[in-house]
This record gives C-alpha cells, structure tokens and sequence, in this order.
C-alpha cells in the first residue's frame, strides 16, 4: 500500500504564480497526485490546521497569513512519499533550503515559505481528513507504475 501525504501550495505561491512549477516537481519524481482543490480557508479550519502552534507567537500572523488568498491543497501519493516529498521541499527556512528543493529555489524567508507538507504518518491523515472528503481522493493506477517502482 503506498503511503499518503496533504500538501498545500501556500497563498503567497498561488499568488506569484508557482502551482504549475511546484506540481511539475511531485509529478516528475513519479509522485501520484491523487487529490487537489483550491480553497480559501476559514480563520476556523486554519486555527485547526496548525492548532500545535496555538501556543506560539506567530500563531496570529500564521492564521491572518494562511487565510489572505488561496491555496491549493493536495493528496499525494507514494511509496514513503512523506519523506520525499520533505526532501522535495526543502528545509522550513528557505535560507537553508538546498537549491533544487521548492523552498531553495521560489522562496527567501520563512514567513513565506510557499508550501506545507505533512512531517509524518498520523498529521497526513489528520490534515487529509481536514481538506478532503474520502469521496475526493483517485483512486487510479498510473500507466508508468512500473517505470518507478521495481
């Protein structure tokens, strides 16, 4: 069984136009986008999304952020796809970030740092039950399986 992740295209890469860049780098890996939505999330579901941080000083800028503009939220598949798609993006400070990661290459400060990705097994699920419905996930196989995996 392969392994699933949420991933969100943040509203400052929505809005500087990078959706079709940063899918180009999940599809090429052999990553199998198996869901996808742009949504303008509510203050509510943004405060839940990052609940972990509640405690936290950026806590406020981080819902008034996440909730100005679009996102796109996505359901991507894999096999260890959680990690993968970790090391695609790049580290959280992009000043860190290798060149070649998403976050290396379109972003410059943390604050902005254009993309969420689930960091383990039980958050995929939980913000995967948060944006999508199960009626909302493919379930497709893809004609170049066996050209990614042995």
């Amino acid at each position: 069984m392969m392994e699933k992740s949420f991933v969100m295209v943040k509203p400052d890469a929505v809005e500087r136009r990078l959706m079709g860049k940063i899918l180009t780098k999940f599809e090429e890996k052999g990553l199998q986008i198996i869901a996808t939505k742009m949504i303008l999330i509510t203050e509510d579901l943004a405060k839940e999304h990052y609940a972990e941080h509640s405690e936290k000083p950026f806590f406020k800028s981080l819902v008034e952020y996440i909730t100005s503009a679009p996102v796109l939220a996505m359901v991507i598949q894999g096999d260890e796809c959680i990690s993968v798609i970790r090391k695609i993006v790049g580290s959280t400070n992009p000043k860190e970030a290798e060149i070649g990661t998403i976050r290396g290459d379109y972003a410059m400060d943390t604050g902005r740092n254009i993309i969420h990705a689930s960091d383990a097994p039980d958050s995929a699920k939980r913000e995967i039950n948060l944006f999508f419905k199960e009626s909302e996930i493919m379930d497709y196989e893809m004609p170049d399986i066996n050209m990614i995996y042995e």
